[in-house]
């Protein structure tokens, strides 16, 4: 599997790939994430001017996951407090949004992961409570739950983190 920056041109198949995504959610009981039209056009373009988009290409190029990554910026606003426990350390840490696939091959979460640990070794990721799929995965992957955050709109996550040995 390949990886590379989402473009413009980009925008319809990852929409698409979001929308499969969410028929994934509401078939597994994840029936409150991604709703009200998120995530949005207006969302992925924003995430494409910041240079943190990125598609997942299967050995065809065809577009068959999508996620946001963020490094080396400022720390996530929402990350700041952290309820029911703590982040396993205040070093500078990567954070992945809106991980999506398309249902068409397996492994898009793990190879997102290993281009992520390029970039950093540490990482951080939420996810809904009735997103039990991706707890699980994160879980496999060896990642830890720390506790609660709240997004901007007073909704509430599961925070989870992951150091990696370099």
């Amino acid at each position: 599997m390949r990886i590379r920056p989402t473009t413009i041109d980009d925008i319809e198949q990852v929409m698409l790939v979001y929308e499969q995504a969410k028929r994934f959610m509401r078939q597994n009981g994840n029936l409150h994430q991604w709703t009200g039209g998120y995530p949005s056009r207006e969302i992925l373009e924003a995430d494409i001017a910041t240079d943190s988009s990125f598609v997942c290409l299967d050995d065809t190029q065809s577009i068959v996951g999508t996620f946001c990554f963020r490094y080396g910026t400022a720390p996530e606003p929402t990350y700041a407090t952290i309820y029911d426990g703590a982040w396993l350390n205040d070093k500078p840490y990567g954070v992945i949004h809106r991980i999506a696939s398309a249902g068409k091959v397996g492994g898009i979460f793990a190879a997102c992961l290993d281009w992520c640990r390029g970039y950093v070794d540490n990482i951080r990721i939420d996810t809904h409570r009735d997103n039990r799929v991706m707890q699980e995965l994160l879980i496999r992957h060896g990642f830890s739950r720390c506790g609660i955050i709240y997004l901007a709109n007073g909704d509430e996550r599961i925070a989870f983190q992951r150091e990696f040995d370099r």
